[in-house]
């Protein structure tokens, strides 16, 4: 899909409003995941939660997102990009506000497996439109949208207990602290459909673009296997890192802090790693070993209970992962020149990706459950850092070509296939 133009803005790149509302939207699909975790121990007092069971707080949302990326490439070619990120911003307003009124956990668990749903249809069309949008600063605007999706996370861990004490004094109000994050979607979505000038325009139907395609392409398998082990190393830490902290007697606002301050130090490195990366050439390899090599180095620290300050491990975790996530988008992007096509190998990516990822909680939460403690579970995290290191050295774009050779077939150049995307004066006022 594509957005005309609707302002008077010169330029070749999409500008300063449209990034306005990309940050604004990439804020809502980490905060409801990350809220949850620094209120678990309220959360299991109240509804009997088992601990064993706390991981599919994380492992369901995963899961639907994933299973929506892969479908939400269809939806958008259906409904267009306007409605159906719209619908996603929906779903996750619906199921944030769903949590004020939770009386056990089969609720919990619904409400965040719609609003992973929602998520997932967000991620599946967005990496496409910021490509559309920004054809000359991809680095750096998918960086931009990578840093908001993980600051949106450092809000969640960060802010949600504060709320709960607001509410609930002594007793934490759990469910207002996990609720709050209706508001900033519904903020998002208002924000989003108030862009009146905004012309979502389909492009030409298109056959052979469906991420099926993507099941008998051997890079298609390489990027999203990548994808889902790196992304296992953040679901593991959301779920557990502060009930980590809480097992050495910190309090859920202290353990929400360091969870918060891994997610800045994710927000810097997204920014920062994919636009010094550009500014290098189109070989995101040197870039992605750097952030393994950061993340390598912090599991072992945990593994191993160096003498090393929390709030030093948590940086040092947060520029490894927030790193290659981002480098990974871009990775994905850079395969293939045509956004629509480009946009459906990031969705195929990220869907099988994050299906992935969802099962590293359960793996690391079971090693906690029959030994008592995470030591094992960290060491488990750094060996797959070590199984990735070596899988880097695969993506030589000089190689691009002849790895997606035959996924997509050509397609017919359209007037608005190049054209940028441009906000608009409806964003201005919104």
């Amino acid at each position: 899909m594509t957005v005309r133009r609707g302002s008077k803005d010169g330029g070749s790149d999409g500008g300063m409003a449209f990034a306005v509302v990309i940050v604004l939207v990439a804020l809502n699909l980490r905060a409801f995941l990350t809220s949850s975790s620094p209120l678990l121990a309220a959360i299991r007092q109240a509804t009997g939660i088992s601990f064993h069971a706390v991981a599919l707080l994380t492992v369901l949302p995963m899961f639907a997102m994933g299973a929506m990326s892969l479908v939400g490439a269809a939806v958008g070619q259906r409904v267009g990009a306007r409605a159906g990120i719209a619908c996603g911003l929906a779903a996750i307003a619906v199921a944030c506000a769903s949590r004020y009124v939770a009386g056990g956990a089969a609720a919990l668990l619904w409400s965040a497996a719609l609003a992973g749903a929602g998520v997932g249809l967000v991620q599946a069309l967005m990496p496409g439109v910021v490509k559309q949008a920004y054809p000359t600063r991809i680095g750096v605007m998918t960086g931009l949208y990578s840093a908001a999706i993980m600051g949106g996370g450092g809000l969640g861990a960060m802010a949600s207990p504060w709320v709960a004490h607001a509410f609930g004094g002594a007793q934490p109000d759990w469910h207002a602290g996990l609720a709050i994050w209706a508001l900033l979607a519904t903020f998002a979505l208002l924000y989003w459909l108030n862009m009146r000038r905004v012309q979502f325009t389909a492009d030409a139907p298109r056959q052979n673009l469906s991420w099926l395609r993507c099941f008998g392409n051997r890079r298609a398998w390489l990027l999203a296997v990548c994808f889902g082990l790196i992304n296992g190393g953040y679901t593991s830490l959301v779920a557990w890192l502060p009930h980590f902290y809480a097992q050495q007697g910190w309090s859920a606002q202290q353990g929400g802090s360091v969870l918060a301050l891994m997610t800045l130090a994710q927000v810097v490195a997204a920014l920062a790693m994919p636009a010094i990366a550009r500014s290098r050439g189109r070989d995101m390899r040197p870039w992605l070993v750097l952030t393994l090599l950061a993340q390598l180095a912090g599991f072992a620290a945990l593994t191993f209970e160096a003498p090393v300050p929390a709030p030093a491990v948590a940086v040092v975790l947060g520029f490894g992962l927030g790193g290659a996530f981002a480098l990974c988008m871009v990775l994905a992007l850079d395969h293939l020149g045509d956004p629509a096509q480009a946009g459906a190998l990031a969705g195929f990516m990220q869907g099988v990706g994050f299906m992935i990822a969802a099962l590293a909680p359960f793996v690391t939460g079971w090693v906690r459950e029959h030994t008592g403690g995470f030591t094992l579970a960290w060491a488990y995290l750094g060996a797959v850092v070590v199984v990735l290191l070596p899988l880097m050295l695969c993506f030589d774009p000089g190689r691009y070509a002849k790895a997606m050779a035959g996924l997509f077939a050509p397609q017919p150049s359209s007037p608005h296939t190049h054209s940028p995307v441009h906000a608009l004066d409806g964003a201005r006022k919104a």
